[in-house]
């Protein structure tokens, strides 16, 4: 029986690589906030300990789940956080759990919406995601003031907010708004322009960017970006949603003008997505190609991420494939971690050679140093799911 486990995690956690699952955010606890704040969103937290079967579990089959990656990246800022870690002390004494996993559910300040102790199915963990949404949706009560006529401007101001944090539209009430004002200028108006602009291919996108100097002087510059950011990347959902590369063009023509500092890469990431998305493989791998020439380089930790990402979006183009070996081949040895070696191991045995793979993953447990942190388990999964 204990065979047959193993064998099945290995086998869902490597198919879990072409599954769009959880994005998980890769910054600090305070970073996360300020994401939160910036994009309007809940914070999920995965509490968990390395030694946790169930937590492993969830991370083998429940957090690479396509749906539930889907629900989750369109709606919190996500983060897996080791609770025993040196580093999560301070984290872990502010929000103290007794059993693992625990899923947190916080807002930008930091403030608990709601949380559960223990595992959960994919199903599962979507209904609760959804329960705490509407928990966290006051748009209701503002709703209700608003169809009563309350119009004062600090009042829209909060409603918009409240829209935007439920996943709600708040264009008509953002533009109804600012159709009655003369001067965007004052502080007022100001906040409603950022706070209005939730994607770039709309009016208040545009009237943002015209008044951008202002807008950065009075709520701080990183704040504006941050949300300019956000805006060209929902248009660029929007493109994918609808196969427009028109909106695609949109986005990244909006980006250029806002961002231009930002705006080669965000265009490149942009390309990666769409054609991901629609099955693309030679424009995604041009797009792949120029983000590692121009963004990436031969940063080891990066081009691991980048060949996930070329994993997860074409597992079996042979192309593709041949671009990953390489760039996993240059992560493996720059890097030396075991991860590294075990990711081109499975790209070997993607393009067939099972020698070759065995022989990556070998090199993979020499790899491993003092603290195995259950990769020597993954590893043993890998060489059974070459036998089997």
């Amino acid at each position: 029986m204990k065979s047959i486990l193993s064998l099945t995690l290995v086998l869902t956690t490597l198919t879990a690589l072409s599954a769009q699952g959880i994005e998980f955010f890769h910054g600090t606890w305070a970073e996360a906030r300020e994401k939160a704040k910036a994009e309007e969103k809940l914070i999920f937290v995965d509490a968990f300990a390395s030694w946790c079967g169930p937590c492993k579990r969830m991370a083998a089959t429940v957090f690479p789940d396509e749906k539930v990656g889907s629900y989750f990246n369109a709606n919190f800022i996500n983060l897996k956080i080791d609770m025993e870690k040196a580093e999560n002390a301070e984290f872990a004494g502010q929000y103290p759990v007794s059993a693992y996993p625990t899923l947190l559910f916080l807002d930008g300040s930091g403030k608990i919406v709601q949380k559960a102790v223990g595992a959960k199915s994919a199903d599962q963990l979507l209904e609760f995601a959804q329960k705490v949404l509407g928990k966290a949706d006051k748009s209701g009560d503002y709703e209700k003031e608003y169809n009563e006529g309350k119009r004062d401007p600090e009042f829209l101001l909060n409603y918009v907010r409240a829209l935007n944090a439920a996943g709600k539209s708040s264009l008509k009430i953002t533009n109804d708004y600012l159709n009655t004002q003369k001067d965007l200028n004052t502080d007022i108006n100001l906040r409603f322009l950022l706070e209005g602009t939730v994607e770039a291919d709309s009016r208040v996108f545009d009237l943002l960017v015209q008044n951008q100097q202002k807008a950065s002087v009075l709520l701080g510059g990183d704040k504006v970006n941050a949300r300019i950011e956000s805006a060209c990347k929902k248009t660029v959902k929007k493109a994918i949603e609808f196969k427009s590369e028109e909106l695609l063009a949109d986005a990244k023509a909006k980006m250029k003008t806002a961002r231009p500092d930002r705006a080669e890469a965000f265009a490149w990431e942009a390309d990666m997505n769409y054609y991901a998305a629609t099955k693309d493989s030679k424009n995604y791998l041009k797009a792949a190609q120029s983000y590692q020439k121009g963004e990436v380089k031969n940063n080891a930790a990066r081009l691991h991420d980048l060949v996930i990402s070329l994993l997860r979006a074409f597992p079996e183009e042979s192309k593709v494939l041949d671009q990953a070996e390489k760039w996993s081949k240059n992560a493996a040895e720059n890097g030396g971690l075991p991860e590294y070696y075990l990711t081109l191991a499975e790209v070997y045995k993607r393009q067939g050679d099972k020698t070759k793979a065995r022989f990556t993953a070998e090199k993979a447990r020499k790899a491993i140093g003092e603290k195995d942190n259950g990769m020597g388990g993954k590893i043993d999964y890998f060489i059974q799911s070459l036998e089997g």
